[in-house]
């Protein structure tokens, strides 16, 4: 027998495995610039 489907649940996973995607592929974003930053920073002058 089929179970009965739950369409606003299974909604909810989707938009929470989208969310944390976005969220991961963000902070390798923000990290990726935080790298490039620091390159492309000036060497200090005393």
């Amino acid at each position: 027998m089929a179970r009965k489907p739950n369409y606003s649940f299974e909604r909810q996973e989707r938009e929470r495995a989208a969310a944390a995607k976005a969220a991961e592929k963000a902070a390798a974003k923000a990290q990726r610039k935080a790298e490039n930053a620091t390159e492309k920073a000036p060497p200090a002058e005393d």
